[in-house]
C-alpha cells in the first residue's frame, strides 16, 4: 500500500505557473508508476503525466512542453511543474501510484486558471 498527499493547487491567471506536489508514504521509484491525473467539472478524469519505475516520463499532448514531472527521492515527492497555464487546465489534480495493476489515489488539489 501507499498513501499520497497532494498540495499546491490554487487560483492562478492564464499564462502563470504552479507547482503541485505529491508526497508518497514510500519510495516513489519502488512503484510501477506514479501519475498525475486531472478532472474538470463534467469531464472524465484524464491522465496528464506519468513516470514509470525506470524513470521514463510521458505527457498528454495537451500539456507536453508546458508541464514537467520532477521526482525528489529524498522526500518521496513527485512534483508537477506547470507553466503557461490555460483556462482549460482547470480541474482537480490527483496523484496516483500504480503497483501490480492497482491504483492508489490522493485526495486531489484544485487548480483554477482564470482567463
Amino acid at each position: 500500500q501507499v498513501q499520497l498527499v497532494e498540495s499546491g493547487g490554487r487560483l492562478v491567471q492564464a499564462g502563470g505557473s504552479l507547482r503541485l506536489s505529491c508526497e508518497a508514504s514510500r519510495d516513489i521509484f519502488s512503484l510501477d508508476a506514479i501519475e498525475w491525473h486531472r478532472q474538470a467539472p463534467g469531464n472524465q478524469r484524464e491522465l496528464v503525466a506519468q513516470m514509470t519505475r525506470d524513470g521514463t516520463m510521458t505527457y498528454a499532448g495537451s500539456v507536453k512542453d508546458r508541464f514537467a514531472m520532477l521526482p525528489d527521492e529524498t522526500t518521496n515527492t513527485m512534483w508537477l511543474h506547470m507553466n503557461h497555464l490555460k483556462p482549460e487546465d482547470t480541474g482537480v489534480y490527483y496523484c496516483a501510484a500504480v503497483e501490480t495493476g492497482r491504483f492508489y489515489w490522493g485526495q486531489g488539489t484544485q487548480v483554477t486558471v482564470s482567463s
